[in-house]
């Protein structure tokens, strides 16, 4: 029995709180997570296996066991990480498990965003919780969830802000100074200071008052504390919401973690543009295929940075010889000090996740949507690396609502995604909808009648003059035209008769589509916490099913 079917064949009982949506409906998501989830065999070449699949699982499991690697090193990292934060104990313990080498992982990160990032942190942070716990369920094996904070990534200005939402349910967004990482700073490299303390006050100011309010502000206060590196305060933020769960935080730019990666980096020195090629090479298969390649490679150019001082730089190859900024290095050279000295490199996109499996025993990895296409780019990178590829599991995704909202979309059957956009095409269908039987029968009896009829004059008026037959289908058109502006009238109508609907949709979008963007992607998850508290945490752990292909509607 497959440990997660395709949600085609095989779909999870519907709850009183819990709605799916098929994924392939939304426009923002591209062909190849639907036919990851639907049609796996369209994408079979470009991934290790179908996570629907027992024997997929089975040969995951079996390959990563098979590698060798420095369990007891890892975990030692771990543990002086985790000390660091004052982790959880049941995170601690996780860890611990994984200085045994037949512990198994299913890993899932991103970068380390202001207060926990979007909603879908916590979707993908809850999935490789859920996802360990079936393994070890089913394969009666120890399987810990581990959280990768890409903390080397130089991008501030996608981590600096928080997005939430006012008490009218309107955007607002908070965030750091943008000149807090000077261009090239690694996030994890930058440290906290007093405007954290005013960003956090802004944020209390914004959000509308609950009962949850002031806990929650006292504990992103003690998370992200001046002095506070970002992902330790983003590390910490994470075990509190989810420590307690068993969930492993590593922070990537751990120096003491580096020696468990030269090998990697001293393999990609001595092979330059080899990644890069092989994942150009599935990005034209992809293409070829109807597919987009999501990452873009650079011919001859390592997938490395080099580490100097507060910047990341680029590793640049030309002509047998390596460029670092304006420095020089023989190629050998290169490669030595990346052996002897590896705390001063760092993977790109294409490399860390051939890293990360390298350190970690991953079976699985939980991805988003962007993740999933840049991932298909690499089956043969991680075969040049002898690093097996793990299986690929999409994160939960899902809409949060509230009770009145649900109510209102189902009662109306107003689909998710007619909420998106920010012009009333939604509402008209909607009202249209609600138009009595009776008017919408005579309207469209109407049509049909000016239609038969003057398609009878205009057959017939040529036998009198044939000059008169394009001012009879001008007639038509001004007719059907009157007729749909009377039609247009009604749907007005509606909207004065029933301002309360009116409402009740806009604010049903408000919360699904904050600025026409999905939820989860939009708002941050404090957003949510704020509103609900710490039981959102087990409310999503209990609503979200591991299924593939499904996008959730949940009241909480």
């Amino acid at each position: 029995m497959p440990l997660n079917p395709p949600a085609a064949s095989s779909p999870v009982a519907e709850s009183p709180v819990r709605i799916p949506v098929d994924i392939r409906r939304f426009s923002w998501l591209k062909p190849l997570a639907g036919d990851y989830a639907y049609h796996f065999d369209r994408v079979a070449e470009f991934y290790a296996g179908d996570p629907s699949s027992d024997t997929a699982w089975a040969a995951a499991i079996a390959h990563t066991r098979g590698k060798a690697r420095q369990p007891e090193q890892l975990a030692a990292v771990l543990a002086s990480q985790q000390a660091r934060r004052a982790a959880p104990a049941p995170a601690r313990e996780a860890a611990a498990s994984l200085a045994d080498p037949d512990t198994i992982a299913v890993v899932t990160g991103q970068q380390a965003g202001l207060f926990g990032g979007p909603l879908y942190t916590l979707h993908k942070a809850l999935t490789a919780l859920a996802l360990a716990d079936e393994i070890a369920r089913r394969r009666h094996v120890r399987a810990v969830a581990v959280f990768w904070i890409d903390a080397e990534d130089h991008d501030w200005e996608e981590v600096r802000s928080c997005t939430i939402l006012d008490v009218e349910l309107a955007p607002r967004t908070v965030s750091l100074p943008a000149d807090a990482a000077p261009g090239g700073t690694p996030v994890g490299n930058v440290s906290l200071t007093a405007d954290a303390r005013h960003t956090i006050d802004e944020l209390a100011r914004i959000l509308p008052a609950t009962e949850f309010t002031p806990a929650l502000v006292e504990e992103l206060r003690r998370c992200y504390a001046p002095g506070v590196r970002m992902a330790d305060a983003f590390g910490r933020w994470l075990e509190h919401l989810l420590g307690a769960r068993g969930l492993i935080v590593y922070d990537a730019s751990d120096p003491a973690s580096k020696p468990l990666a030269a090998p990697v980096f001293a393999h990609e020195l001595r092979s330059p543009g080899e990644t890069a090629r092989f994942a150009h090479a599935a990005g034209l298969a992809l293409t070829s295929r109807g597919y987009h390649a999501q990452v873009q490679t650079t011919d001859d150019a390592p997938a490395l940075f080099r580490l100097e001082g507060a910047s990341r730089r680029p590793v640049r190859y030309a002509k047998g010889r390596y460029t670092v900024g304006d420095e020089d290095y023989a190629a050998d050279a290169l490669v030595r000090e990346a052996g002897e000295r590896p705390a001063g490199f760092s993977p790109n996109v294409l490399l860390r996740p051939v890293v990360q499996d390298t350190l970690f025993p991953t079976v699985c990895y939980v991805a988003g949507p962007s993740e999933l296409a840049y991932l298909g780019q690499l089956r043969t990178v991680y075969a040049h690396f002898g690093v097996p590829m793990p299986l690929i599991y999409p994160r939960a995704s899902a809409t949060l609502v509230d009770s009145a909202a649900l109510r209102f979309m189902l009662k109306y059957d107003v689909p998710l995604e007619s909420l998106q956009p920010q012009d009333d095409r939604g509402l008209n269908a909607v009202l249209k909808a609600q138009m009595p039987e009776e008017l919408d029968a005579a309207l469209a009896g109407a049509g049909d009648a000016i239609d038969t009829a003057m398609a009878r004059v205009i057959a017939a008026v040529p036998l009198l003059d044939a000059t008169l037959e394009r001012t009879a289908q001008s007639t038509a058109t001004r007719m059907r035209h009157e007729l749909e502006t009377l039609q247009g009238k009604t749907v007005q109508a509606a909207k004065r008769r029933d301002d309360t609907l009116r409402r009740q949709f806009a604010r049903a979008r408000a919360l699904a589509f904050p600025g026409g963007h999905p939820q989860e992607r939009a708002v941050g998850l404090v957003s949510f916490l704020n509103q609900y508290g710490p039981a959102l945490v087990d409310r999503l752990a209990e609503e979200l099913p591991l299924e593939l292909g499904r996008h959730w509607m949940v009241a909480i």
